[in-house]
């Protein structure tokens, strides 16, 4: 019996681009997560170790062409092996990520933009214990935009120090 594809999903051009710097700046943060996929998009929400941090993520389905996921699944990355593999992709492959029915991989296409090369990987998934948590709805005093590449050294500023080197003030 065949098994039907739980997640299929183009990445384009710029989408595979945003997707290799966000990767890469919150790798640093968290080591494992669990992407969770249903069919309003992709979600990625994980604490650091230390529970400083919390990162959160949203690729909503409409920004992909054409998405297709069958049911809600959690594949359980380790960011530094999807960054490596990423790594491997052209700016300016389009990247389709598959996941199977009862998924102990995932798998990544990378096509050139004229088809003429095709590059496939496999990432073995994990078995990721994370309870999600529920962000309350907030109004926010100050809203940022930044380039991600300014994104990724303040977050790699912020592993270097450690928990002892905090310091509040409460006024």
């Amino acid at each position: 019996m065949a098994r039907i594809p739980k997640l299929k999903t183009p990445f384009t051009t710029n989408q595979l681009y945003r997707l290799k710097k966000v990767v890469d700046a919150i790798k640093d943060l968290v080591q494992d997560c669990n992407f969770d996929c249903n069919d309003s998009g992709i979600a990625l929400q994980a604490m650091d170790n230390s529970h400083v941090a919390l990162v959160s993520m949203m690729l909503k389905s409409e920004s992909f062409s054409p998405f297709r996921c069958d049911r809600n699944i959690a594949l359980g990355i380790n960011l530094t092996s999807l960054m490596k593999v990423l790594r491997a992709a052209q700016n300016n492959d389009i990247l389709t990520l598959k996941a199977e029915d009862a998924p102990d991989v995932v798998n990544l296409v990378f096509e050139s933009a004229n088809s003429d090369r095709i590059s496939e990987y496999d990432i073995k998934l994990m078995d990721i214990d994370q309870e999600h948590l529920g962000i309350p709805e907030t109004e926010y005093a100050a809203t940022i935009s930044m380039p991600s590449t300014e994104f990724q050294r303040i977050c790699r500023d912020l592993m270097a120090i450690s928990e002892s080197g905090l310091q509040t003030r409460n006024q």
